[in-house]
């Protein structure tokens, strides 16, 4: 509890900011998932503030993210549309399936599993967290514009006699389970369809509509008609919200542009009587628990969505242990993998049983945080702290909001959201694999099929066939060019036969450093370990390649931060005996000869030592 408090006004003054920054994106990410501002709000107040409290990463700020809010659109949409589009209805299904996400979170941390997480390939996070921006998009046109496909009296018209044979289907499956024989008794299903009324069938058909119009190939397939029927009021308070929100951050970003844009944009509307459409009515005063998940709980509803649940759990693991490695750079800490996945699986259960949608660490707000000050648990807390006291003293003006500034803003996240330095190194990535006539870099094959497969298809699916395709043309590479286990661990080095003559007066300048084996994403992690074994005195570090036959495109970005931070401290890299195949991929992006001239590029030991020996002075 003394660590809690030891930074108290910065940890304040990061929370409350953190807070503000999260306000405007937890209202539209609940918009967005189809559950409500509030569902966004109770996420992120609960999730922020006992993820802190019971997690791994001490300036980690938590909510709602683009990708957990993608997937749980998914889940959402599913769960609705098997009650008949009642939301209402289909909600203790739901809040079930995100409390046992959250569980599963919790298990996974006590089972240890946070350290394999760093096993999944960069072409993977890649292309899912570019297709969860294109879906974030393409989900978002609909509203900026004020097209909704329920209200589109013409387009709901289409859906009417397809409502009729739902619901006569719906009989018929009553009669059923009530035992009657509908050949022989035909009159009962005549007196029971006859009580089928046009408002029941409206319902049905906006339903159907709703259905039909969902989802990225949805949006796609209703967009030319929401293009002739663009409500423009919306479409200008959309893009005015666009506007304001890259335009501020040119001006300052010591205020959260998003904010401003929210303020403003939502003023303009309400202050000139616009007539616009604003988000749905937030429930004022203390959330109060969803005890209907546990007293109207049905195991039918939720175990098809048990596979689903943990892809959810898997995806807020991803999410918040990246976060917590660059909240880990950035305050030169080290955070507790297993104990993080325990505090975000406690804080996504219990914001489960309040009604908010799930979530995870949160990049932006972590970086927030840690600018603003906060470096321990009590500026997460804070946070979720400060939406609450926001929720309950301004839930009458923050239904005002208009949704298309909701939707606005979430054009400029999943703008934000997707991986361009992936998608700018297509050019460049060796072509290593043939498909028919075509050459083609397997780490591009990779996160394309996820990118599509994500965008078009499922999320979960989709990550699950990444997996495999990376895992076998992995196998494959690595069966091709060694059979040598890895070895780039940071353990203490044991000097090679051809090291003997190395000058006594310069062991303390100079670091060598063996790589053994391939430098790939299963190995980065420990790799990156390699900064902190340099000593302080060492001005030269020498990296001796000649064993590592292969490296991937995880392997690649992990060599480029590395040799950063030693440029940074002005430390010095030498390569030995570097390969034929690294060499190349270390030349498509530049590395050499950019942080490696070719002059410090040695075919041996021996002519390295000669450079060293001209080069470096004993200074110690």
């Amino acid at each position: 509890m003394k660590n809690l408090f030891s930074n108290i006004k910065g940890d304040a003054f990061g929370g409350i900011t953190a807070g503000i920054v999260a306000l405007p994106l937890a209202l539209a990410f609940g918009v967005s998932s189809g559950l409500g501002p509030e569902a966004g709000l109770y996420g992120a107040i609960f999730i922020s503030f006992f993820a802190a409290l019971f997690g791994g990463t001490a300036t980690q700020i938590s909510g709602p993210t683009a990708p957990m809010t993608a997937v749980s659109m998914v889940i959402i949409a599913g769960i609705v549309a098997a009650n008949d589009g009642s939301v209402e209805k289909a909600l203790p299904a739901i809040l079930t399936v995100f409390l046992l996400a959250g569980l599963m979170q919790i298990a996974l941390g006590f089972l240890g599993l946070g350290k394999y997480i760093r096993y999944i390939p960069y072409p993977v996070v890649s292309g899912f967290m570019t297709a969860i921006g294109v879906i974030i998009l393409l989900t978002q046109i609909l509203p900026s514009i004020g097209y909704y496909p329920k209200e589109d009296e013409a387009f709901v018209e289409k859906f009417k006699p397809l409502a009729e044979e739902v619901i006569l289907e719906n009989i018929l499956k009553e009669e059923a389970g009530e035992g009657i024989l509908v050949l022989e008794n035909f009159k009962e299903t005549i007196d029971r369809a006859n009580l089928i009324t046009p408002d029941q069938i409206l319902n049905e058909s906006q339903t159907l509509a709703a259905k039909e119009a969902s989802g990225t190939v949805g949006a796609i397939k209703v967009l030319p008609r929401a293009l002739k029927n663009i409500n423009w009021l919306e479409l200008i308070l959309a893009l005015g919200t666009i506007f304001i929100i890259y335009g501020f951050k040119r001006i300052t970003t010591a205020v959260p542009s998003t904010l401003v844009a929210l303020i403003v944009m939502s003023g303009i509307a309400y202050g000139f009587n616009l007539g616009y459409r604003p988000i749905s009515q937030i429930p004022g005063g203390i959330p109060i628990p969803r005890l209907e998940m546990f007293t109207s709980f049905s195991l039918g509803s939720v175990t098809p969505y048990v596979f689903t649940a943990l892809t959810l759990a898997l995806l807020g693991a991803i999410d918040s242990l990246l976060t917590s490695v660059v909240a880990d750079n950035m305050t030169k800490t080290k955070h507790k993998p297993n104990r993080e996945l325990i505090g975000q699986g406690i804080g996504n259960s219990i914001a489960s049983i309040f009604g908010g949608i799930p979530g995870a660490g949160a990049t932006i707000r972590t970086v927030v945080n840690i600018n603003a000050g906060g470096k321990t648990k009590l500026s997460g807390m804070i946070a979720g702290i400060m939406l609450l006291l926001i929720m309950l003293a301004l839930s009458d003006v923050a239904s005002k909001i208009p949704a298309a500034v909701l939707a606005g803003i979430l054009i400029t996240v999943g703008i934000g959201v997707m991986d361009y330095k992936g998608l700018k190194a297509i050019p460049s990535l060796p072509k290593d694999i043939k498909i028919g006539p075509l050459k083609l870099s397997s780490e591009v094959l990779i996160m394309l099929v996820v990118l599509l497969l994500s965008t078009f298809w499922d999320l979960i699916y989709a990550v699950g066939i990444g997996l495999v395709i990376a895992s076998l043309m992995f196998m494959k590479k690595i069966g091709d060019l060694t059979a040598e286990r890895s070895d780039v661990k940071s353990l203490k080095e044991e000097a090679w036969a051809d090291e003997g003559g190395f000058p006594e007066n310069l062991k303390e300048e100079v670091f060598i450093k063996h790589v053994k084996g391939p430098l790939f994403f299963g190995s980065t992690s420990d790799f990156q370990a390699l900064t902190e074994q340099i000593p302080n005195t060492a001005k030269t570090v020498i990296l001796r390649l000649g064993r590592m036959q292969y490296m991937d495109q995880s392997g690649l970005y992990a060599m480029e931060d590395m040799l950063q931070e030693l440029k940074k401290n002005n430390v010095e890299v030498l390569f030995v005996g570097l390969l034929k195949q690294p060499r190349y991929m270390m030349e498509r992006i530049d590395i050499i000869p950019d942080f490696i001239p070719n002059k410090h590029i040695f075919k041996d030991f021996k002519s390295c030592i000669k450079w060293v020996k001209n080069n470096v002075n004993d200074t110690i």
